[in-house]
């Protein structure tokens, strides 16, 4: 296990292991590629989410017409907040256009689609965070079953050789010891970033909750007045 560096020392110790604990240990690099892979896109998407909440805020309280606003969103696909507002005011409108001109049960359908619009988003939000939950609970322990199996793989060739020297033990024992440190490696950042963004959803969502109750207080008057 000797090499001129920490780079080639590690190389030696994954060449060396046996094929099980090998699998495990490109099983667990991969977990830890695929967990960055999905951190650097929730960046984006929060951070696209979050200036097209501020976007969408800025318009609808700048006093420009509500019916102006949707007739801009209504006619591109829309996402998060706009979102819920374009479905409320769908259902709005239906219930205007109609022949019977209803307002029964009009504020609990916009509220429900509203909620539904809601839901959706935090759906997208939340997509591919159970990939990270399961790498930062389950990473440590795939590791330690690839130590374990090691270490009894070089017990048994120790037992073979019948030789129990350091020289002879310390090599096997590290590279099954490399296996944990991989699981951890791929588990810490998992477990760091699941919950910083699921902090960052709840946030988006109790934003997105709160907007529905505002837009859904205007329209109540609006149809009590109409009332």
């Amino acid at each position: 296990m000797t090499g001129d560096g920490t780079g080639l020392s590690l190389i030696e110790l994954f060449a060396n292991a046996g094929w099980v604990v090998r699998i495990i240990m490109i099983g667990l690099i991969s977990c830890s590629v695929w967990v960055w892979a999905i951190a650097i896109d929730k960046m984006f998407l929060y951070s696209r989410t979050r200036r097209s909440m501020d976007r969408f805020e800025q318009a609808f309280w700048s006093g420009e017409s509500i019916e102006e606003l949707y007739r801009v969103l209504s006619a591109k696909p829309t996402q998060s907040m706009a979102a819920c507002f374009v479905a409320a005011m769908r259902e709005w409108k239906r219930s205007f256009e109609g022949h019977a001109r209803s307002f029964a049960g009009l504020q609990m359908r916009i509220e429900k689609v509203m909620n539904v619009s809601i839901a959706r988003e935090v759906e997208r939000l939340e997509r591919r965070l159970l990939v990270l939950a399961t790498v930062g609970s389950a990473g440590p322990f795939v590791g330690l079953f690839g130590t374990v199996w090691g270490i009894m793989t070089s017990f048994q060739s120790i037992a073979a050789s019948k030789n129990t020297s350091l020289a002879v033990v310390a090599p096997g024992i590290a590279e099954a010891l490399f296996a944990t440190a991989i699981g951890l490696i791929a588990a810490i950042p998992a477990t760091i970033f699941y919950n910083k963004f699921s902090s960052e959803v709840n946030r988006q969502a109790q934003r997105l909750e709160g907007f529905a109750d505002e837009f859904s207080a205007i329209l109540s008057r609006q149809i009590d007045e109409r009332g």
